[in-house]
């Protein structure tokens, strides 16, 4: 309770607040000074900033040499940290953990539904951006498809991004941010097959046929969950 106090406390700041959400969204390290040019500040403010929200673990900071000789960079990153504000409090993570593991105490059949329930979250979830379009989803145009895709991984928590090829039948989706993965580190090959499903379900949701495939998994390492789909429109 007393982390979760000082974590309102340092984001009640309303330009400490909308820091924090734009290293969110940037997906890479920031420097002072670009959080001073991105929100118009003087660079000892900026830095004050980004100091507080490094004082609760939001984010963390690392010194790199400049190769002029000069004072050498900070760099400040996400922290690996997870930001849990609840009133009162609330673990849903020891609720996912016994979740998975009832699941798996089932055998290969609890796993097997675990996947087609995570494959079925995800399609309902897309098809519920869908529904604000007032068409059905086969006249939507592509472009339009791949909104509601933004905007139900978005609202998933996957801070996403997404890359189209010239010919509009691949889709190369990179998550910054898995809400999964506190879980998953326990349980890697479940959770993250369960992961895949629902990416499939909200694919298979928009477009006529839709594969999946997982190329980067940040649980070895890498900056991001990235997926190529192959789909039909």
């Amino acid at each position: 309770m007393e982390q979760t106090l000082k974590i309102t406390n340092v984001l009640s700041d309303p330009t400490r607040y909308h820091i924090y959400q734009y290293i969110t969204k940037r997906h890479q390290e920031v420097t002072v000074q670009d959080i001073a040019d991105s929100f118009n500040i003087h660079p000892n403010v900026a830095r004050l900033h980004l100091s507080k929200l490094e004082d609760v673990n939001m984010l963390i900071s690392k010194t790199k040499k400049n190769g002029k000789g000069g004072r050498p960079s900070r760099l400040y990153r996400l922290s690996e940290d997870v930001v849990q504000l609840h009133f009162p409090f609330r673990d849903y993570q020891l609720l996912s953990k016994i979740a998975i593991q009832t699941i798996l105490s089932l055998g290969e059949e609890g796993k097997q539904a675990l996947y087609q329930t995570g494959k079925q979250f995800g399609y309902e979830l897309a098809a519920k951006n869908t529904a604000y379009a007032n068409q059905p989803i086969e006249s939507l145009p592509f472009e339009q498809k791949i909104r509601i895709l933004k905007s139900a991984a978005t609202m998933a928590g996957f801070s996403p991004e997404l890359h189209i090829n010239e010919d509009q039948t691949k889709i190369y989706f990179q998550i910054f941010n898995c809400p999964f993965k506190e879980v998953a580190v326990n349980e890697p090959e479940v959770v993250c097959t369960m992961h895949n499903a629902f990416l499939s379900g909200m694919f298979q949701s928009l477009f006529e046929a839709a594969e999946v495939v997982e190329k980067e998994n940040m649980l070895e390492g890498c900056a991001s969950c990235s997926y190529q789909a192959i789909v039909t429109n």
